[in-house]
């Protein structure tokens, strides 16, 4: 990290500590005050040799946000595909994506190439994840982790891995960490990363030292691609395909819709169990097998490594086929 942000990240620690320690009332609306909170900063202080008094200033902005237990407990992903697809796949939003790719065509051939993955998926994925950077969350991200992280029992674990490794990126990245919105779960940025994937796949494609998800444009393009491109992507190949099924044996074979989708299966096994997978693709070929609930009754679906990679981004099948389905409408749009 350069000096000049270092530094105006810890000016602006400090009076956020001056404003904790003069203002009495405001910590205790705070966080900080909570025994386990207070463990926590001692945690990371020491794990990080970051001084207490630091980790605390931050912890003691953070507010308990009942929304955030609330989006938590009910998911999008819950839905079915009947629900959940038209949240995403919209004329509003196929028109915004074909501008989108229009003002940022130069940029997103060059990502495109240099991470091999296919751009309109690229555009999707923003799409799905922020209107294209225009809708990045409301909730401030130290809320929202701070509430999910001592609040959350179900998976309070996960939500303070999330909120140690976001301290980490604010001090890394130089920015104040009470001050970014993002999800009701701490996704943030135009591609809506959690800290732990910000700081592992986010790249600095402009070259100017930070990884700026929020802001730079190319940034958010590349870091998108990264991503994919370490979870397998290969351009090109197929993703999903709609099938039709015969009998029931393909039941014990179909995949969990809340989870990354492998590959399985073979080509071959898929047919001996009444799928219908196109003559094309060869026997040995590795596919999953999904079942969706649409309005006209149940889709089946055969996905490919490609689709995979996208339920790594997010561990949903729906949210994988409203990508895919979103990119081939972008296409349809911009081949009109």
């Amino acid at each position: 990290m350069n000096a000049l942000p270092n530094l105006v990240y810890r000016l602006t620690l400090t009076a956020a500590l001056g404003t904790v320690l003069g203002t009495v009332t405001s910590v205790h609306a705070s966080m900080i005050e909570r025994p386990e909170v207070r463990a926590f900063a001692a945690e990371i202080s020491i794990r990080h040799e970051i001084p207490e008094e630091e980790v605390r200033a931050i912890l003691a902005d953070a507010r308990h946000v009942p929304e955030v237990i609330e989006r938590a407990t009910r998911p999008a992903e819950r839905l079915t595909w009947q629900r959940y697809r038209p949240i995403f796949l919209t004329p509003e939003r196929v028109e915004q994506g074909v501008e989108f790719w229009s003002r940022n065509e130069a940029l997103l051939g060059e990502v495109a190439d240099r991470y091999g993955v296919d751009p309109e998926i690229i555009v999707a994925i923003l799409g799905v994840e922020s209107r294209y950077g225009m809708h990045r969350g409301q909730h401030r991200v130290i809320d929202a982790l701070a509430t999910l992280a001592f609040d959350f029992p179900r998976r309070a674990g996960f939500f303070r891995s999330e909120l140690e490794a976001y301290l980490l990126l604010a001090r890394e990245e130089g920015f104040d960490p009470t001050e970014p919105t993002g999800s009701y779960a701490g996704a943030m940025g135009k591609p809506q990363f959690i800290a732990s994937s910000y700081r592992a796949y986010a790249v600095d494609h402009s070259g100017n030292g930070r990884r700026d998800l929020f802001n730079d444009p190319g940034d958010a393009l590349a870091s998108v691609a990264n991503y994919l491109a370490v979870h397998g992507w290969r351009r090109g190949e197929p993703l999903a395909a709609r099938v039709t099924v015969t009998g029931a044996g393909w039941r014990e074979l179909a995949a969990p819709l809340n989870r990354p989708v492998r590959v399985t299966h073979t080509a071959a096994s898929l047919r001996e169990a009444g799928v219908a997978v196109p003559p094309g693709i060869a026997p040995e070929t590795r596919l999953a097998l999904i079942a969706l609930e649409g309005e006209e009754g149940v889709e089946h679906w055969i996905t490919h490594r490609n689709f995979y990679a996208v339920t790594r981004y997010n561990h949903s099948a729906l949210y994988a086929m409203a990508v895919h389905q979103l990119a081939g409408e972008i296409m349809e749009a911009r081949r009109q």
